[in-house]
């Protein structure tokens, strides 16, 4: 597999687009994820963002976008978000990218007011008319799955059946390592989505909040997991997430740092390359 980074911890230290994607190369990643909103960028940036990747050698395999609106329950904001999302995946077919890295909403009001059910079929819904969009265009959607208690997916169960309700080749998972220690999920859990999962992040943390540090610098325990990944048989990437460098002036060393654990973690296993 790949190993990428995704561009945002460039962005959350304050240094400007072209610095990240050439530093991204620099310092060794086969790879590049883009975290950008493509109603927020001018014809500028967004085509900066294409230009630099090309320039360094480096594919961007997936674009992130968190769209809680999907599961709105106000008719009117489903449509804008479907719509939103529509955007990315026209902008995933402009930089040939793989996939949209999609983070659905949660249950609101603690599931007292509206039927879970109810906003379950209501992702469900769009997540089929987006798959078809998905489809015609040659990308996919790789699903999120969140530690947070009332997060829609959440667990491998909840993943699995989601994508089973919907049904759609296009549509399928992502498996986030820290978002696994997290939620408590066990590695083997993982032989659930053989044929379902895409797209991987890594990050560490501290057991008890979501946190994207470098590995090594809380307490998963990665092997098991990266062994589970690779019987997976997943071609594609391994993408580190790395948000809120504590030192940002000091970001392309966090970066370095990240960058060489996960690497001999890759390495070990047998999943670099």
């Amino acid at each position: 597999m790949k190993l990428g980074l995704i561009n945002s911890a460039w962005a959350q230290a304050g240094r400007d687009t072209a610095f990240g994607i050439r530093m991204t190369r620099e310092i060794g990643f086969d790879s590049i994820d883009i975290f950008t909103d493509p109603l927020d960028i001018d014809i500028k940036e967004r085509r900066l963002i294409k230009r630099e990747c090309d320039r360094a050698g480096l594919p961007i395999i997936s674009i992130a976008c968190v769209a809680v609106g999907l599961v709105d329950f106000n008719p009117s904001v489903q449509r804008f978000s479907v719509q939103r999302v529509k955007a990315y995946l026209d902008l995933a077919y402009e930089y040939e990218a793989r996939n949209v890295l999609l983070v659905l909403g949660e249950y609101i009001w603690e599931q007292q007011v509206i039927p879970p059910q109810e906003q379950w079929q209501t992702a469900v819904k769009n997540l089929k008319v987006l798959g078809d969009y998905a489809a015609d265009l040659g990308v996919q959607i790789a699903l999120e799955l969140e530690p947070f208690k009332l997060s829609l997916l959440n667990s491998v169960d909840s993943m699995v059946r989601f994508l089973d309700e919907v049904n759609h080749p296009a549509v399928q998972a992502n498996i986030d390592i820290s978002h696994l220690t997290l939620a408590r999920i066990k590695p083997e859990e993982l032989r659930r989505l053989k044929g379902k999962a895409i797209h991987v992040h890594i990050s560490d943390c501290d057991g008890k909040v979501h946190g994207d540090l470098p590995p090594g610098r809380g307490v998963v325990d990665f092997p098991p997991y990266l062994r589970e990944i690779k019987a997976l048989g997943i071609d594609g990437a391994i993408s580190l997430e790395l948000e809120y460098s504590p030192e940002p002036d000091k970001i392309v060393e966090w970066v370095k740092e990240a960058y060489a654990a996960t690497d001999r973690l890759m390495r070990a296993e047998g999943l670099r390359g």
